[in-house]
């Protein structure tokens, strides 16, 4: 089995550029997920995140998931549960505008360092996004301008953790699905696994790694991209024994930022690939999104297709 993607960031600064860009290349074009080291955002920072985040789990979180693992009878399941995912979660909104301060039960440190974490973050997936225009060939910027929207982008945090489960065979942690949104930065738990990738057919575990950052593409990059970088299935595989810890930021575009493939892609595929990709509003396409997560993406790119004549797409302005 090939090795996943690992790519250090601080090579992009040396001699070494020039190849640590074409790891990047392939790890868009062929997995979907790669995993980020020396990015920038200091181990103490993503020590405390880890800290608190654990912490605020067993005093706010575990003895409700607790609760409704029994009122559900979950714990006794005899046949496979499709309906449901066995993780504890809570989600923080950073931009257009930070809902941090209106969450309960979070201590003043925890909201402190998440809205720190959460602009180290910001900043990381703009780079990145720069990183895959280039590569691309696509102009700078040219990513971040189609996320913006009237509003600049959504940007939020989902965090999770997946407690110990009796039935893994039988209770997914988190069932398999693509991302609908641009680029998600996860800064997961580097004891326990569980975060599996579909490549080429077959589930692949992704390493835990500690002080990484895992990326995986979403939708909206298929989309922009005209297929050339694809959003690819994912799922976490519960555990008998470990807490593991889980936290997903998604940089999102806008609510009304109308996404289509970049014309020069589009001019530089075979011209049966042309007409792949719908044009749709963000927001429309969450909105169907929300109702069929767990399913294939095709059939999402289809329905946006059916009403993308309504849509009037103009092209992206240039600084």
């Amino acid at each position: 089995m090939e090795n996943f993607p690992v790519i250090n960031l601080e090579k992009l600064n040396g001699e070494e550029r020039g190849a640590t860009m074409e790891i990047i290349k392939d790890a868009c074009e062929n997995w979907g997920f790669f995993e980020l080291i020396n990015h920038g955002i200091s181990h103490e920072l993503m020590d405390t995140v880890e800290r608190l985040t654990k912490e605020h789990y067993r005093k706010c979180m575990e003895q409700r998931f607790k609760e409704l693992v029994a009122a559900k009878g979950l714990e006794g399941v005899q046949t496979e549960v499709n309906d449901l995912d066995w993780e504890s979660t809570f989600f923080l909104r950073h931009l257009p505008h930070s809902n941090i301060s209106e969450i309960p039960d979070l201590q003043d440190e925890y909201r402190k360092v998440m809205k720190e974490f959460a602009l180290r973050l910001e900043k990381l997936a703009e780079e990145l996004l720069d990183l895959l225009c280039e590569n691309l060939g696509l102009e700078k910027g040219y990513l971040k301008k189609a996320f913006h929207g009237s509003k600049g982008p959504n940007f939020g945090t989902k965090v999770s953790n997946y407690p110990p489960c009796p039935k893994p065979d039988l209770i997914k942690g988190l069932r398999a699905h693509t991302d609908a949104g641009g680029i998600i930065l996860l800064f997961q738990d580097d004891k326990v696994s569980g975060l599996q990738l579909l490549k080429d057919d077959q589930w692949i575990d992704v390493p835990p790694m500690r002080h990484s950052i895992v990326i995986n593409l979403g939708d909206q990059i298929e989309v922009i991209t005209n297929g050339k970088y694809k959003s690819v299935m994912h799922r976490v595989i519960a555990q008998t024994d470990g807490n593991r810890m889980s936290i997903a930021s998604f940089y999102n575009p806008g609510g009304d930022a109308v996404i289509y493939p970049a014309p020069t892609l589009v001019e530089k595929e075979a011209d049966e690939n042309n007409n792949l990709y719908p044009k749709f509003v963000f927001e429309d396409y969450m909105k169907l999104y929300a109702g069929l997560k767990f399913q294939a993406k095709e059939p999402r790119f289809e329905a946006m297709k059916a009403i993308e004549s309504n849509v009037n797409v103009g092209p992206i302005a240039t600084a």
